[in-house]
């Protein structure tokens, strides 16, 4: 069974102010016993509670820096919790920081089997999907071209077809794709939904406040890495609009 549960889960990051420090502060520092260069401890999550079960589509809200995609991140399983627990089962697709990991080197062809068993793809599976991946794209020839001659639009396009090929279970998103012209941008959305309503659970982060009252049940308002509220959606969007420019705003966007 698909689910996601965190528990009171944190993630603090250690960081150096200074990315070098020169001999000379190196040794007036160590005459007085300090460090050159202090770590600094941040708390990128602060006690994150959030159960979602078969069928939940959750909206992450919240102004920048507030620890959206970190949490995204962290039920990826890219960064482990530094506190509590997080525990995810299910096939998970994370649509976020796509178009990274290319070999610039290689051709569109040679990518899309690479990003693919990145995936969890094997070669008779992407037997398969391969030229269905290859028309979503729309390249054509181009996908006979090593990557670095793409424009930064043609490689969008090639690793949304890619990333979206497989059927998730869990599916994680950061923010709505915008990849190519407007036509494909159509398709991509209309992909995109059909990911969505193939899903086991989602969690969607998003600053476009009535794309996440439309596609979800539940919404999680988070600030400086905490949870402030969790719950339907017209009432936390409700909240957090009021928060933000006030009652009339929040009337307003209802």
């Amino acid at each position: 069974m698909a689910k996601i549960d965190l528990d009171n889960a944190s993630l603090t990051f250690t960081v150096y102010p200074h990315k070098k420090v020169s001999l000379k502060e190196y040794l007036v520092q160590g005459l007085f016993r300090r460090s050159a260069n202090p770590p600094l401890a941040v708390h990128a999550l602060s006690g994150v509670n959030l159960h979602v079960r078969p069928g939940d589509r959750v909206g992450v809200i919240g102004h920048n820096g507030a620890g959206k995609s970190t949490l995204l991140r962290l039920l990826a399983g890219i960064y482990p919790p530094t506190g509590g627990t997080r525990e995810v089962e299910g096939r998970i697709c994370s649509l976020f920081d796509i178009s990274l990991g290319f070999e610039p080197e290689a051709t569109g062809w040679d990518n899309i089997a690479y990003r693919s068993y990145l995936q969890g793809e094997t070669p008779a599976s992407l037997r398969g999907k391969i030229d269905a991946i290859a028309a979503f794209t729309e390249l054509g020839d181009f996908l006979n071209v090593p990557v670095r001659h793409y424009s930064a639009g043609m490689l969008m396009r090639l690793a949304f077809s890619i990333a979206t090929t497989i059927e998730p279970e869990v599916l994680l998103v950061d923010e709505v794709l915008a990849v190519g012209d407007l036509a494909f941008q159509q398709k991509a959305q209309a992909r995109m939904k059909e990911m969505m309503a193939h899903a086991r659970l989602m969690v969607l982060v998003a600053h476009d406040l009535p794309t996440i009252k439309s596609m979800c049940t539940r919404v999680l308002w988070m600030e400086h890495g905490s949870v402030v509220k969790d719950g339907p959606p017209g009432e936390v969007i409700d909240a957090y609009v009021r928060s933000v420019k006030g009652p009339e705003a929040a009337a307003r966007a209802a």
